[in-house]
């Protein structure tokens, strides 16, 4: 899951990129009002409290959604239309929570969020067409490059000037794409791996511009607000891709429902919840760490539970993009201060599945 402070190539905001910071108190709109400012801390004491076991049990859940997925055997329109539907009544209920303890948002960081929206459903979609098309495992690899793609659009877009460790982790990241594409042998796991490669760079890709707008739609410590307008516009959005491609089935089944409705709570509302919260009350190493639970742990569950059987190469593939998003991310001197506890920035967000 994104920008950079504290010399880190990303910072942290969270699955979500929310960020306990002053983002997203844009303009008031109109018939909007600024609510006063409270951080996510106030707003949730018990899971700030513990931001390690929030952040990994948060990672844990996410971690678990391309399985989940699989299971429900619907289409990626659909499956991004039910997750995204179930979820909202909940998140709803947090966002009323969360205007009675804070105030309401304003206009424009609605506005903010619903644009993100519009990011979300195409990183959903084309995650999903990736999982069919590579497995669960290598497809949640992919979209965690998210972190350097932020980074990298940072740079060109922005201006803003990339560490050394960036620029050094961009070439193995890259190699590590081609490896799980099977440009280099031949049998490498997957339907379609050059295919999956290429869908799960497009997700990253519409993560990292999720995230540039989400952010700033979500200021002052909110959590659900912001996810529940992106939801919104991302089932819609979801819809109307789905529609268009003849791909969406309304009625894909009772077994498929369910583990739609599994997503939705486990990842949609829980997951990105417990990230959102823990994830800015991390240094910036020990995020950095943690954002490498996700993909490994969807990794090994897809092994064990689906059977898949990436190749070795491909396998290799996947410890050259962890290792370097951890090395544009985690300074090898601040780890072991981050995990003793001692400060640090926070680093980039999960990704986005």
């Amino acid at each position: 899951m994104s920008d950079g402070a504290g010399g880190d190539p990303v910072s942290g905001s969270g699955a979500a990129g929310v960020e306990g910071g002053d983002s997203g108190e844009g303009p008031v709109g109109a018939g909007a009002a600024a609510g006063p400012r409270t951080d996510a801390a106030a707003l949730y004491p018990p899971l700030a409290a513990r931001p390690r076991a929030s952040a990994v049990v948060g990672a844990t859940f996410i971690a678990f959604s391309g399985i989940f997925f699989r299971f429900s055997g619907a289409t990626p329109s659909t499956a991004t239309v039910y997750r995204t539907g179930f979820a909202l009544p909940f998140l709803w209920l947090l966002r009323r929570y969360e205007e009675r303890r804070a105030g309401p948002r304003t206009a424009h960081a609605r506005k903010l969020a619903a644009a993100a929206g519009f990011f979300f459903a195409l990183d959903l979609l084309l995650w999903m067409h990736s999982v069919v098309a590579v497995g669960a495992g290598l497809a949640t690899v992919l979209a965690n490059m998210q972190v350097v793609i932020v980074a990298v659009a940072g740079w060109a877009l922005l201006g803003e000037r990339p560490s050394s460790r960036l620029v050094a982790a961009i070439p193995i990241v890259i190699a590590g794409a081609a490896c799980i594409s099977g440009a280099f042998e031949s049998g490498a796991y997957g339907a379609d791996p050059a295919l999956g490669v290429v869908f799960g760079l497009g997700a990253a890709t519409a993560y990292s511009a999720y995230l540039l707008l989400i952010r700033r739609g979500s200021g002052g410590g909110r959590v659900f607000g912001p996810l529940f307008d992106a939801s919104a516009v991302c089932m819609v959005t979801g819809l109307a891709i789905g529609v268009a491609l003849g791909e969406f089935d309304p009625d894909p089944g009772p077994v498929a429902l369910w583990w739609l409705l599994v997503v939705a709570l486990t990842s949609q509302v829980a997951g990105y919840g417990l990230i959102n919260v823990s994830l800015p009350r991390l240094p910036a190493a020990l995020t950095s760490l943690l954002l490498l639970v996700q993909p490994i742990v969807t990794v090994i569950a897809a092994a064990l539970i689906l059977g898949e059987a990436p190749s070795p190469l491909q396998l290799a593939g996947c410890g050259l993009i962890l290792g370097g998003l951890l090395l544009a991310t985690a300074p090898v001197g601040r780890v072991r201060s981050a995990v003793t506890g001692r400060g640090g920035d926070t680093a980039p967000s999960i990704g986005g599945e």
